[in-house]
């Protein structure tokens, strides 16, 4: 009989390397320095610093008195479904029927099952760089092989055709991406995606992963547009979105899939097994949100746009920051390899995770290396907090760096 190799500490080696989320490392760090005394300004999560709006709320009461209390569906309510649907037709033109919708408990949820019955082991998932901090680790878990593809400040953070190609090899099985993405809040264009599915179609087997939970925040230079809006990519494209981000509701952890049809089943089978349906009062009010116009919640874009202004603006006033202007999301990604190989302080900056801890420690701003989304030449700093805030913030990074 063969001995069980154990680890030094007990645990799998599944999870010894597994890499924390750098978001909530980063958030957990500056509440540690909160609590001895320092008054530290988060930019570092990807959290609206709005209420989840009162129409939305008053669903959730309602399905309280209601006496919504029992497990739901592993797949959602049938009424979210609907109320799904009509969304994606709505808003991006797509048809779906009730088998191809999964509910799940926020959008990573909905990522890690898709990845878990898609991938098998050695199987190579494209990461055009930068990408949301949690892709790469949630694909190793399924025992895939993310392949990061560079893209630059200079190009909007996009992968082009060219470096798609370029990417694939017999062992490609799926490309995921987000847009508007985090982190760099770039928006892939109709065309742009386009010129994308024209690579693919030489590559009948791999699988589209589409995030779009970004999708309403959206600065109206580039319309928003699904890869499964095209007919020969339909069949092979899995949609991912939720309501974290666009309607405030971080903490009410519902996220869903329109994809096809073997894969939204084989992701119901996991999910039967692991959480089982999300929350019931969860649920029912986000029925209320997706039935409602997004007009709805423009409110809170047109006060991202004014912030990404004012940042931009403020952070352009600082040697050595090199912006773009992103077109979505809530997030700026400036190029800061310009302090790379200088000494601050007394801290020599080898890299982006030396420059974000010394903002931390030296101007009391949170922000996230940018190592932790593929591209090491960033940082990213969320512009979802108040306007004295982000003056407070960049000024003490401005003096930081005097």
């Amino acid at each position: 009989m063969t001995a069980t190799t154990v680890t030094s500490n007990g645990l799998s080696d599944r999870i010894n390397s597994l890499t924390p989320s750098a978001t909530l490392e980063m958030a957990a760090k500056a509440r540690e320095l909160r609590a001895a005394g320092k008054d530290i300004i988060g930019l570092s999560l990807g959290e609206p610093d709005f209420n989840t709006p009162d129409y939305i709320k008053e669903a959730a009461i309602q399905a309280i008195n209601d006496n919504y209390n029992s497990y739901t569906p592993v797949d959602g309510y049938a009424e979210l479904k609907d109320a799904i649907i009509t969304k994606f037709k709505r808003d991006n033109g797509l048809t779906y029927d009730p088998s191809q919708i999964v509910v799940s408990t926020g959008a990573k949820q909905a990522l890690y099952n898709v990845a878990q019955v898609v991938l098998n082991k050695g199987d190579e998932v494209i990461l055009p760089c930068p990408y949301w901090v949690s892709y790469s680790d949630i694909v190793k878990l399924a025992e895939g092989v993310p392949v990061e593809v560079a893209t630059s400040i200079d190009n909007d953070f996009k992968m082009t055709p060219e470096q798609l190609e370029a990417a694939i090899t017999p062992k490609t099985r799926m490309l995921w991406y987000s847009s508007p993405c985090n982190p760099s809040g770039s928006i892939y264009s109709e065309a742009e995606l386009r010129a994308l599915a024209d690579v693919l179609q030489k590559y009948p087997q791999i699988i589209v992963v589409s995030d779009e939970i970004y999708e309403h925040i959206n600065y109206g230079v580039t319309a928003h547009a699904s890869m499964a809006a095209f007919d020969d990519m339909y069949d092979r494209t899995v949609t991912v979105n939720g309501v974290a981000k666009a309607f405030a509701m971080t903490g009410w952890r519902i996220g869903y899939i329109g994809a096809p049809k073997t894969i939204a089943r084989a992701c119901n089978k996991l999910q039967g097994q692991v959480t089982s349906g999300a929350n019931c009062i969860a649920q029912r009010a986000v029925i209320t949100a997706l039935t409602e116009s997004p007009d709805r919640v423009q409110y809170m874009v047109d006060k991202f746009k004014e912030r990404r202004q004012l940042i931009l603006g403020l952070l352009n006033e600082i040697e050595g920051f090199r912006c773009n202007e992103p077109e979505g999301a809530f997030y700026v990604y400036p190029d800061v390899t310009a302090y790379f190989g200088k000494t601050l302080n007394g801290v020599t900056i080898n890299n982006a995770s030396d420059f974000a801890m010394y903002l931390l420690e030296h101007a009391n701003v949170a922000t996230v290396t940018g190592d932790a989304f593929g591209n090491g030449d960033c940082i990213r700093i969320s512009y979802a907090a108040s306007e004295d805030e982000i003056k407070e913030a960049i000024s003490r990074i401005k003096k930081a760096l005097d």
